[in-house]
Order: C-alpha cells, then sequence, then structure tokens
C-alpha cells in the first residue's frame, strides 16, 4: 500500500513532533511526505501536480498540529483548490472513490481537554467531522485518527514513541 502523508505545519523545523513524525516518516519506503508549507512558501499550489500525487497513492494522510479547532490555513486552501467538483467529487469526480483518508493530529491541549465537560468542551471526533465528511463526499474511507495530545508536556522519548507508533498506524491493515 502507498501512503501520501501530506504534512501541513507552518513551522515545521521549529515543530517538536510534527518534525519528529515527519522525519521518521522520510525512512518509510512506502510512505511519501510530502510537506505543504516548503513546497508552496507563497501559499500558490500546483493543482496538476497535486492531484497526480493524490492518484498515486492508496492512503492519503494529513499530518497537522490542530489550530482552532482546525487544520493550518494552507491545508484549507489545498483542499478548495485540489479536491474540486468534476475531479474529487459529483458525478464525474471519482479520481479518490475507494482511497483511504486519515488523519495525523497533534494537539497541545491535553486529551482531557477534548471531550464533553473538557476545556474545549467536544471530542476530537466531533471537531474532525468536517474532515470526515470529506472522505464521504469524495468516496474515500474514512480510518482511526492519530493523536498525540499534551504535546507540550511529552518528553523526547515520549516523541519518539508516537512518531514509532504513527507509523505502526500508518502500516496498519483496516
Amino acid at each position: 500500500m502507498k501512503t501520501l502523508v501530506i504534512v501541513v505545519h507552518p513551522n515545521l523545523k521549529n515543530s517538536v513532533i510534527n518534525k519528529m513524525w515527519a522525519e521518521r516518516l522520510h525512512q518509510e519506503k512506502d510512505i511519501t511526505v510530502h510537506e505543504l508549507y516548503v513546497a508552496y512558501p507563497d501559499g500558490k499550489i500546483d493543482v496538476a501536480h497535486e492531484q497526480k500525487l493524490l492518484l498515486g497513492h492508496d492512503r492519503i494522510v494529513f499530518q497537522f498540529p490542530f489550530y482552532w479547532y482546525s487544520s493550518p490555513s494552507l491545508l484549507k486552501e489545498w483542499q478548495d483548490v485540489v479536491l474540486t467538483y468534476g475531479w474529487a467529487y459529483g458525478s464525474e469526480g471519482t479520481n479518490l472513490r475507494g482511497k483511504e483518508f486519515m488523519l495525523a493530529i497533534s494537539t497541545g491541549g491535553p486529551e482531557a481537554a477534548y471531550q464533553a465537560g473538557g476545556y474545549n468542551h467536544y471530542s476530537m471526533s466531533e471537531l474532525t467531522k468536517p474532515f470526515q465528511a470529506t472522505a464521504n463526499l469524495t468516496g474515500m474511507r474514512f480510518l482511526p485518527t492519530y493523536t498525540a495530545q499534551g504535546v507540550r508536556f511529552l518528553t523526547k522519548e515520549q516523541v519518539r514513541e508516537s512518531a514509532e507508533k504513527l507509523v505502526e498506524q500508518l502500516k496498519a491493515s483496516y
């Protein structure tokens, strides 16, 4: 299975966990790591290139830090221009149908903050419903989300362990 991990972090070089995840994923032969902010520092996305990348992979993963209950802005722009009507959805838009889709998300706040009664009042599953809806609209199968929460409080060893667990989940069969 060929996996495309689209890493979306506006300051990856200063990240702790997303940087470690990307570095670890680069070591895997069946995983393509595509860093959007590196590829498009000006925010101008090459739609044809992105669509070709999607076509060449079986599993699509969005990796990002959770910002304001969503993804960094470049991923939203990417979705707007790449996942177009007639290509990704609609009666003629069947290019992603049957592919697998997954999220790999990090949060600064602890897991307890992301549940009913917690600081943010909603679970990660509730907050990621728009991504699940995207999978549904495009005909992709939404896989369980990989999350690392409370990353500000993790040790270096825990960060390394989270990278290994991410690799394990990406290689899992569903």
